[in-house]
């Protein structure tokens, strides 16, 4: 009774999937939060009746022959990594990035990682860190006694001193881009690495070569959409019980051939 395994593997197919959804939903207000979503593959299949073999010895082709499946599979998870909305803060040292691009940060073991996730602060010593204290790269030190903090859209960061009415250029920010955005590692808090599906790492300014811009005071949002995550909710939950169903069936008609007498 091959229809058990089959709907089995439906039915943990389909769990995979509401915990995905129920990921997406968890993190609808995690800053830069990018939404993923579960693809799946059939199995493999059995052959009872080879299309185009050989159906006599005058050589008649069987046109279609007999394929079984034995199920379904995850094949993959992947990441959808369109814009989110962007949100206004009003705190100086919160950045958006509008376009491709993620900042760069020095992670504890001395690696790069990578966020989207702009709400940075300052440190002790006035440099640029994200909210767990890693340092932003490459390194901005805001001095002491700045009275206004500016971050163009190209990254540029300056500050005004008291007793100085031009502004003093602190540091320039950078953005890293990858060829395939889906295959970074995520590591949790916003964090990303960098893999060999990724691609490595192309730093540049922001607003050059199809780089993001820099918004000042700005977040942006994750990208989950509540409704089409309900629907795709109730989806799956469908075709949990629709797999669930086919057991049923299965055991029943199981039952049945064990009664004959």
């Amino acid at each position: 009774m091959r229809a058990l395994n089959i709907a089995a593997t439906g039915m943990l197919a389909q769990q995979t999937n509401v915990e995905v959804i129920s990921n997406n939903l968890a993190n609808m207000n995690t800053t830069a939060f990018k939404r993923q979503r579960a693809d799946f593959q059939d199995l493999l299949y059995q052959n009872l009746e080879r299309a185009g073999a050989n159906s006599s010895d005058n050589g008649t082709i069987i046109p279609s022959g007999i394929q079984l499946g034995v199920g379904v599979k995850t094949g993959a998870v992947y990441r959808i990594t369109e814009q989110g909305n962007l949100t206004s803060t009003g705190n100086e040292y919160d950045l958006a990035v509008q376009g491709k691009g993620y900042f760069r940060i020095e992670m504890p073991n001395g690696d790069d990682g990578y966020t989207r996730a702009g709400s940075f602060q300052i440190n002790a010593q006035g440099q640029l860190v994200t909210s767990k204290g890693y340092l932003i790269q490459p390194g901005i030190t805001v001095p002491q006694g700045a009275t206004d903090v500016t971050i163009n859209e190209a990254g540029e960061v300056q500050v005004k001193m008291t007793g100085q009415t031009a502004p003093q250029n602190v540091g320039q920010l950078e953005l890293a881009t990858f060829a395939n955005e889906a295959g970074l590692e995520a590591i949790g808090d916003n964090t990303f690495l960098e893999t060999p599906a990724s691609g490595a790492a192309t730093i540049g300014v922001p607003g050059s070569d199809g780089i993001g811009t820099v918004l000042q005071g700005f977040l942006e949002t994750a990208n989950v959409n509540p409704v089409q995550e309900i629907t795709n909710l109730i989806t799956a939950q469908r075709a949990y019980e629709m797999n669930a169903k086919v057991i049923t069936a299965a055991d029943e008609m199981m039952s049945s051939m064990a009664n004959l007498r």
